[in-house]
Formats: C-alpha cells, sequence, structure tokens
C-alpha cells in the first residue's frame, strides 16, 4: 500500500543527505570526541562542525550550544538548572508536557509557578506575562511554536520584557526550529531548546542554546563534557546529523521552502473546509508555522478518523505524539476554549520537507471519504442532520 506521512511533528523521517552524513560514523569513524588519539581528534572535529551549523542557525555563538538527547532534556536541563526552591517561574497553560510537567515537579519541590492562559487563538498575551512578574521571578519559559496548532508567540515582547526586567527566558523551540527563521538575539532569550528529529536529524539528538553568562546546574554528573553542562559521551552519528539537518535548513530558507510549504498547506485546508461542512481551522486567524495545520471535524472522534486514515495509507494525528492514547482531550485545544468534544474531534496535518503536491492530492482524496463514512455511523450526526 502506498503511504503518506502527515505527522512531522511527532517525527520526521531522515533525509537522505542526513543520512549519508551519518553513516561514516557509525564504522570506519567511531571515536570517543574526548580522545586524543587521531580517530579522537577527527570525531571532536565533526562535533565542532555541526556545532558551528547549529549555532548559524539559530543566531548563537558555537560556544553557547550545548548538545542533548532532544527537545525533553533540553527543557528539563532549562528549567531545573536555573530554578530553585524558592523561585518563581512564569509558563503557559499550553506549554508541551516536557515544560508542564517539569514545572508541576517544581512546584512540589517548593517553587512558585505561574501560568498564563491564552486566547481563543492559543496566543499568550506579553502583558499577562509582565503582570505575573514578581520580585522572586526566576525565569520564563514560553514556546515559540505549538506543537499541536503550529501557533507562533510573540516571543520578541515577551524577551524585551524579560531583559528589562533581569529575569531569565527560556524558549521551547522545537517545533519552530527550521521551519521559520529562529535568532535568539532577535528574541533576546537565555536558553532556547530544539530537538533534531523534528528537522530530519536523527531521534535522539537535540541541543540547548544557553546564552553566554548563564550558569545551569547539569542535570547529569560525570565528565566535563559540552563545558560541563551535560555530562556524557557525545552522540557522534547523532550530532553529525543534527548538523546537517540545520545545514540543510539553511538552504531550505534559501530556496523560498516556507512560502511553499505553506501553499500546500494552505491548500489541503481550504480544499478539505470547502468539500465539508462542520469543519474549522483551529487558531487561522494566528500567525503558525508553515507546516501544521489543526483542523475539528465536528461529529468526528479524533481516534476514529486516525484509524480509518492510517487503514487508507495516511498518517495524521491527534495531538502531541507523547499524548497518544490519552483519553483526555487535548490540553492545548480546550485551553483555547474548545469544548472537549471539539478538541477530540481535532486532527493534526503536519507536513515535511519530504513532502509533495502529490502528497497533499493523496489526503485530499481519503480524508472526505473517511469523514463521511464516520459520520454516517455517528448517532449524534444523524440526530442533528435529522433536526435540521
Amino acid at each position: 500500500m502506498h503511504r503518506v506521512y502527515l505527522d512531522n511533528n511527532a517525527t520526521t523521517p531522515l533525509l537522505p543527505e542526513v543520512l549519508e552524513a551519518m553513516q561514516p560514523y557509525f564504522l570506519g569513524q567511531f571515536g570517543n570526541a574526548s580522545s586524543i588519539h587521531q580517530q579522537g581528534q577527527q570525531a571532536r572535529s565533526s562535533v565542532e562542525h555541526a556545532r558551528e551549523n547549529v549555532a548559524e542557525l539559530i543566531g548563537a555563538r558555537e560556544a553557547e550550544i550545548v548538545f542533548t538527547s532532544g527537545g525533553t532534556e533540553g527543557d528539563n536541563l532549562a528549567l531545573f538548572g536555573l530554578c530553585k526552591p524558592g523561585d518563581h517561574l512564569i509558563t503557559s497553560t499550553i506549554e508541551h508536557h516536557a515544560v508542564l510537567n517539569s514545572a508541576q515537579r517544581l512546584e512540589k519541590l517548593g517553587c512558585e509557578v505561574t501560568y498564563i492562559p491564552v486566547d481563543g487563538q492559543g496566543l499568550v498575551d506579553p502583558d499577562a506575562v509582565k503582570q505575573a512578574l514578581r520580585p522572586n521571578t526566576k525565569l520564563i519559559s514560553i514556546m515559540l511554536a505549538n506543537n499541536e496548532t503550529g501557533v507562533v508567540q510573540n516571543a520578541e515582547a515577551i524577551g524585551q520584557i524579560a531583559a528589562e526586567a533581569d529575569v531569565y527566558f527560556h524558549t521551547d523551540a522545537v517545533q519552530a526550529v527550521a521551519k521559520i527563521p529562529v535568532d535568539v538575539k532577535r528574541l533576546r532569550c537565555d536558553l532556547l531548546t530544539l530537538a533534531g528529529h523534528k528537522i530530519h536529524a536523527p531521534q535522539g539528538a537535540g541541543a540547548l542554546y544557553v546564552r553566554k553568562g548563564t550558569i545551569l546546574d547539569p542535570l547529569f554528573y560525570g565528565g566535563r563534557h559540552e563545558r560541563s553542562r551535560r555530562a556524557g559521551t557525545e552522540n557522534l552519528p547523532g550530532i553529525v546529523g543534527l548538523g546537517k539537518a540545520a545545514e540543510l535548513a539553511m538552504q531550505w530558507f534559501e530556496h523560498d521552502g516556507p512560502a511553499k510549504m505553506a501553499a500546500l498547506r494552505d491548500r489541503l485546508e481550504q480544499t478539505v473546509v470547502g468539500q465539508l461542512d462542520q469543519v474549522l481551522v483551529n487558531s487561522s486567524q494566528a500567525a503558525r508555522v508553515p507546516n501544521t495545520s489543526n483542523l475539528c471535524f465536528e461529529w468526528i472522534e479524533g481516534e476514529a478518523m486516525v484509524i480509518a486514515l492510517d487503514l487508507k495509507g495516511l498518517s495524521v494525528s491527534t495531538g502531541a505524539a507523547c499524548s497518544s492514547g490519552a483519553i483526555e482531550p487535548s490540553h492545548v485545544l480546550t485551553a483555547m476554549g474548545l469544548t472537549p468534544d471539539q478538541a477530540r474531534a481535532s486532527i493534526r496535518f503536519s507536513l515535511g520537507k519530504q513532502n509533495s503536491a502529490d502528497d497533499i492530492d493523496f489526503a485530499l482524496q481519503r480524508v472526505p471519504e473517511v469523514v463521511a463514512k464516520l459520520r454516517e455511523l455517528s448517532p449524534v450526526y444523524r440526530k442533528h442532520t435529522v433536526s435540521q
């Protein structure tokens, strides 16, 4: 069966160039980057070259990049590395669980946490962040782009507020990096998280940007890897892959990649909305990353739709991959004001750099027929149509 993958916010496939760059480091060039012999120094050179690419992608210095295992570790290092009992943390109600669950743990350890609500489009009001500041506020952690809706926050304004208050600012940019231009200087952030497997690099490799002068307590204790900020032998193939993906992302920007991807996303949205009734585009009025569309199909159970589409060769999701199978509706969509039923009826389509116009055609052939079939089976929908 031919398959089309439109769940790239969960994870992305390796681009062929990334796989090609990684392959030598599984066999011949396998050295430990901390060793002083030739194989070790070759490994160190490769790690530093990748660090240069990642730094250039986000406008940072090479020394400000700490390689990690991915987004969850980066978020944990940012929050636990700075916040101590008695400190105050400001975050939002729509953060990834890597931040939300870390914030909840910090509360149990004696930190104070304020959760800023969002409006109906999923946007955080920077003024609400400013009003939440306290004398003991240590850190503001607001994501740059949401993993479920793709909404891009006004992080520059929040960074300005943090700078004026002399408070650290962290942004989870896992879903933003390599999709929209990201510049840590423009954002005025002190810490920024990114993950390789969201940008066509391998799973298990990521990075945390740490502004020069920011002192973090490490999560791990061991050797002096990553300038004593992240102990443990570097994941050499993964880091090489991350560096190559960063290089390819910069080339993609130069060739109008975001605009072309947004055009595919918009055609998917507009055609589905035009063909079907009772379909809403969540966060349609907000700025979004170009690859993400979150559609609410009234009278549909989202999990049933995901399964039905999967049987027809189309991979999509109901939201965050780490929450798949959860009974509760999306915390992001309910925070925006959707009812639990609307949240459960919402499907996320997320494109990757491997997707083409043919893939969108494939999706547009299958989504309407699956929706029609599921609605035929829905007693609530039948009752609704009869009443009309």
